[in-house]
């Protein structure tokens, strides 16, 4: 498949080169078959490319047909507006088949029809047009299709197996695809929890996601463009640990919905990570381990952008990883793969000069990065994990006893890392308790630290500048504010101060009798409370139900909803987390089975002496 696809890029190539189109005459006559000429130019080419004749007029004949086709459908378009789709059946099938639809249907219209003229269960594919998965409510025309768009059909069935009883299949793949669709939904409600939150909760009991540098330690950005770029790294995560299970049908979802959060993610912020440029070399994997690289018509560009980003990240001769890490050995799997696909595409593309050149690149890289199981054994010796014995010797160019240091090292620094978290974590749990002792939440010590840059006094001042701190989670209702029974007592002493009756009253009412609260805000805005934290006139007058709503049985299975969803939440955020691999270069770790293989076979095509 991949030779043919490359010959027939080089008579493409041929055939521009010498402003032959095969859809007009003498190549075609007015009944649109192949005229006398087209052997003439089989000859030309079969000698010129050192194609046999029978294989050479075989393609040229394709190449015509298809233009022919491609005209009249541009025509038709023009005339009926009927469009013409190029239809990616998955690799099992390999094969394009054209489709004639208006661009009106919806998606789920479309993805109906292309499963019932081709024999695939509706709900066990999924549809991939402009690098975007389908909207099935949404028109075509709505979602950007064009004229001539290409669409790929991935197949999220597991079994390869055809032999299955109707009945059975189409229960296994009900069954398959809702628990995908499931997965997707608690994924992506999963990422927007660990998202939304921050880290001045406590991560002992209240897990986030944090953004770190090459050396392990945070990276401060913000909060906006943290949003972003935690749901496109988390998108990320989820799509490799699919990859690692070489489940790329269902991992390229996942890419596709990284990649559209990176994109609103600022070029300043993504010139500082190497992430994005690691994703645009997984999605450009994926379709090609799906056999689909034509439905992806900017993957040249995608492995450019990949080239250029990690020349920013690490330097134009990796100096800045040489700086940081001492070494670059471990980044090379990346390169390897960068090349390897570069290679590729010049192959599909009838590029053979270009192909055997990065081709050989990638082979030499992959000799250079191979590791002897002995080495990796006798590191598991000395207590350390094959991942971190497999990147060490990357790292030192096969150096056992330079490996374990480096290992010890990593291990050391990675711990004085967390020795001085615990300690920031320490002070600011100081810090809140302080905080507490004044008479604030907790909630309202976290957010007036976190926004202070953990300064204590600032933090201070932060709270009587946005009081609406000051209130609970639960006290926000204007009602139950009014209907708290305030003590004359307690209005006397606030009265003693020197504030008024009313806004002595408001205040205690607002902060539940807290005198302490009551007096510094009165006394912080000049004996009133401001406007944000004043009683509406209307709570004034509660009824006798609202007093009672709170034993209610409607208020009890209220309750029980949240705690529910609270739990669906944990486990979404679980599911997470589990997909987030313990060491920080675990993508770094390519086994590089596959990309040997590789290597061969298309080493094999061009023709290259293998080293």
């Amino acid at each position: 498949m991949a030779q043919k696809k490359y010959l027939i890029a080089k008579l493409t190539s041929c055939l521009r080169e010498d402003k032959i189109q095969l859809w007009k005459p003498p190549y075609t006559n007015e009944n649109k078959a192949a005229g006398k000429e087209m052997k003439e130019l089989v000859q030309k080419y079969s000698s010129k490319l050192n194609i046999n004749e029978n294989d050479t007029e075989n393609m040229l004949e394709e190449i015509r047909c298809k233009a022919i086709e491609r005209g009249t459908g541009n025509e038709n378009f023009k005339v009926t507006g009927i469009a013409r789709l190029d239809i990616y059946l998955p690799r099992r099938k390999s094969r394009k088949i054209p489709l004639e639809t208006n661009l009106f249907i919806t998606g789920k219209e479309l993805r109906s029809q292309i499963a019932q003229e081709h024999a695939l269960k509706e709900n066990a594919i999924k549809i991939i047009i402009n690098k975007k998965q389908l909207d099935l409510g949404k028109t075509l025309e709505d979602q950007g299709v064009t004229h001539n768009a290409k669409v790929m059909v991935l197949q999220l069935e597991q079994s390869d197996e055809e032999t299955k009883r109707k009945v059975q299949e189409e229960e296994l793949q009900c069954k398959k695809e809702k628990e995908i669709n499931d997965k997707m939904q608690r994924t992506k409600k999963g990422l927007e929890i660990l998202a939304e939150r921050e880290e001045y909760l406590d991560p002992d009991s209240v897990p986030y996601l944090d953004i770190a540098n090459q050396t392990g330690r945070s990276i401060e950005i913000p909060p906006q463009a943290k949003k972003a770029l935690v749901l496109a790294m988390g998108y990320h995560e989820k799509g490799r640990a699919l990859m690692k299970k070489k489940e790329y049908e269902i991992a390229l979802p996942y890419l596709l919905d990284a990649d559209k959060h990176f994109c609103e993610c600022s070029t300043e912020l993504l010139n500082t990570v190497d992430n994005y440029a690691v994703l645009q070399l997984d999605i450009v994997w994926c379709y090609f381990r799906l056999e689909q690289l034509d439905c992806l018509d900017d993957a040249e560009k995608k492995l450019s952008t990949a080239h250029r980003c990690f020349q920013r990240c690490y330097g134009e001769n990796h100096e800045r990883l040489i700086d940081i890490k001492g070494s670059y050995g471990r980044e090379k799997v990346l390169f390897l793969r960068l090349y390897l696909l570069q290679g590729i595409g010049h192959y599909h593309s009838g590029r053979e000069k270009e192909a055997a050149e990065y081709i050989q690149k990638a082979s030499r890289l992959h000799e250079e990065l191979s590791i002897d199981p002995d080495k990796v054994h006798r590191l598991s010796l000395l207590g350390f994990s094959e991942q971190e014995a497999r990147l060490a010797l990357r790292a030192c160019h096969g150096n056992v006893e330079h490996a374990a240091n480096l290992i010890t090292n990593r291990r050391e620094e990675k711990a004085q890392i967390r020795r001085e978290e615990r300690a920031k974590r320490r002070q600011r749990l100081e810090d809140i308790n302080t905080l507490k002792s004044m008479g604030y939440s907790e909630r309202a010590a976290q957010v007036a630290l976190h926004n202070t840059q953990g300064n204590l006094d600032q933090a201070f001042q932060f709270i009587l500048d946005n009081p609406e701190l000051l209130l609970e989670d639960d006290d926000h209702d204007p009602v139950a504010m009014d209907q708290f029974q305030v003590s004359q007592e307690s209005i006397d002493q606030l009265m003693y101060m020197g504030f008024s009756r009313e806004s002595a009253e408001q205040a205690l009412k607002v902060f539940k009798g807290n005198i302490h609260l009551a007096s510094q805000t009165l006394a912080h805005y000049g004996g009133v409370l401001p406007a944000s934290l004043q009683l509406s006139p209307e709570g004034s007058s509660p009824s006798e139900e609202s007093t009672s709503s709170k034993d209610s049985p409607t208020e009890s299975a209220g309750s029980s909803s949240s705690a529910t969803d609270e739990d669906m939440e944990t486990d979404a955020v679980n599911e997470i987390l589990e997909d987030i691999p313990e060491h920080e270069e675990d993508y770094l770790d390519l086994t590089l089975e596959e990309e040997e293989q590789i290597i061969h076979e298309y080493l094999s095509y061009i023709q290259v002496p293998q080293h």
